[in-house]
């Protein structure tokens, strides 16, 4: 939550920090152990069906990371009493990470219920020990929303097969247009977030550590992928590949609005507004990353097996997905879209045919040629016509 100034004597609160805590970074760690099980559901579940499965059990998590970090952007979390706060969501965080790979099978009652639960009790725990009326109407507000999700959430649990994940899609669905909406509660209105300033340093450290965890559990996957193979030449070779993917996707993301993004936040008239559009961004990059990673094992287990269309889509999907959130990053710095994102996605989804029946480990190279291409004319455009933040305005207004 992004209330500087809003909660004046809120016990564990001052002005919002510029760097993470220790205590948010020990909470990024199990995310890493997040992304691994989603890469296990992902490889065990590989079709539409597995993949938007997965993507329910994702939102829910990074929700309950992106809410997590709006909250340390607010709230001082060297007090013990956030300190608190973060743990027990970590905790249940874990617990969520552990459930994801039978999520939707013998581990639902897990999954939704440990979210439910942290959810609720820890803006509740805001509530109790909040500061001014403000502060307390935010977290009253988000309560009430997290409430009306659980029902769907609970509902889930006693239901079976497709019901059990539309339940959960709608109780999805509800938590993110919350926050779109900007949490608007019956007599309380809307919690006014757009409006408040943030501290554009802390949250985009944020965003950053959790896109370099994405892509460390990548690094660690392609690691532990080849380890029972040793050095054979096919699968060294497709460690390779992988390895350049990843390195792709960080340049890509770093130069250069992920390195200008806190002064396109700070130089907004509505930082928060900037932030959130960059927060979904992220989302997407995460998940591209995610999806890359599953591509990664595939082609290092089985370099020359022939790509049937649904390892196509994964190894071609994970860059798609990333280059949509790197064109979303573009917009929040900058107001437009560098014509090189929405060139490599045309081209990633015109390769799609061409590449049917290819060994992987070719169709991974293809993706690195393009990824390539995005990164060299990036940088030669940034040479030639540099520019200046120029951050969007909300035109919704303030909330």
């Amino acid at each position: 939550m992004a209330m500087r100034g809003a909660a004046t004597g809120l016990p564990g609160s001052r002005e919002p920090p510029q760097r993470a805590g220790f205590v948010e970074l020990l909470f990024d760690v199990v995310l890493v152990f997040a992304l691994t099980r989603l890469s296990d559901r992902l490889v065990e579940h590989l079709s539409w069906h597995g993949f938007y499965s997965a993507m329910v059990l994702t939102l829910a998590l990074w929700w309950l990371w992106y809410r997590m970090a709006w909250t340390t952007n607010r709230y001082d979390p060297t007090r013990p009493m956030i300190q608190l706060m973060v743990i027990v969501t970590m905790l249940g965080a874990l617990l969520m990470a552990a459930a994801l790979p039978t999520a939707f099978e013998a581990y639902a009652a897990v999954f939704a219920g440990v979210y439910v639960a942290v959810q609720v009790f820890r803006h509740l725990w805001l509530v109790l020990f909040g500061g001014d009326g403000y502060a307390r109407g935010v977290s009253i507000r988000i309560v009430f929303w997290s409430c009306i999700s659980a029902v769907p959430w609970i509902a889930g649990i006693f239901a079976a097969g497709e019901l059990r994940l539309a339940c959960w899609t709608v109780a999805v669905l509800i938590d993110y247009a919350a926050g779109v909406l900007d949490f608007p509660t019956p007599w309380l209105g809307r919690a006014g977030l757009r409006g408040q300033p943030i501290a554009e340093e802390h949250l985009t450290e944020r965003y950053r550590q959790v896109l370099i965890i994405a892509f460390g559990e990548t690094i660690l996957t392609s690691g532990v992928q080849i380890s029972p193979y040793g050095f054979q030449r096919d699968r060294t070779s497709a460690l390779l590949v992988a390895f350049v993917i990843t390195v792709l996707l960080w340049q890509i993301y770093y130069y250069r609005a992920g390195e200008l993004l806190p002064s396109a936040i700070a130089s907004s008239r509505r930082p928060a507004y900037v932030g959130e559009l960059a927060s979904y961004a992220h989302l997407l990059m995460v998940i591209g990353v995610a999806v890359s990673s599953v591509g990664d094992r595939l082609i290092i287990t089985q370099p020359f097996d022939e790509s049937t269309l649904s390892r196509i889509m994964v190894i071609l999907g994970g860059p798609a997905l990333f280059l949509v959130g790197r064109a979303m990053l573009d917009y929040a710095a900058f107001s437009r879209v560098s014509w090189s994102r929405p060139a490599g996605l045309v081209l990633l989804a015109v390769l799609i045919p061409v590449v049917h029946g290819l060994p992987r480990l070719l169709v991974a190279l293809v993706a690195a040629v393009v990824l390539a291409g995005v990164a060299t004319s990036n940088a030669i455009s940034w040479r030639l016509f540099p520019r200046e933040t120029a951050p969007p305005s909300d035109v919704r207004g303030g909330g």
